[in-house]
């Protein structure tokens, strides 16, 4: 299922220049404050988008939003199927 991110480049900053360098999708660690760790992979980086809520979409097609407040630091490495590009 397609998504379209229209809607939210005209509100949300596309903060991701330094994520661009990685390759078309990535793999990004969360930690949250708590000590809590996420790890997401597959991350499109063409729809993140950051606002309240930093929003992106996983190449398996989930939509995942993050409130931004209880992020400590995001660990962004390249996604496993773009390495060998």
């Amino acid at each position: 299922m397609e998504r379209d991110f229209n809607e939210y480049k005209s509100s949300d900053s596309d903060l991701q220049s330094s994520i661009k360098q990685q390759g078309t999708y990535v793999t990004q660690i969360f930690h949250f404050v708590g000590g809590e760790k996420r790890t997401y992979d597959g991350i499109d980086v063409s729809t993140i988008r950051q606002g309240q809520f930093t929003k992106f979409m996983c190449r398996n097609g989930a939509l995942v939003l993050i409130n931004d407040k209880n992020v400590l630091m995001i660990e962004v490495f390249k996604d496993k199927a773009d390495v060998h590009k």
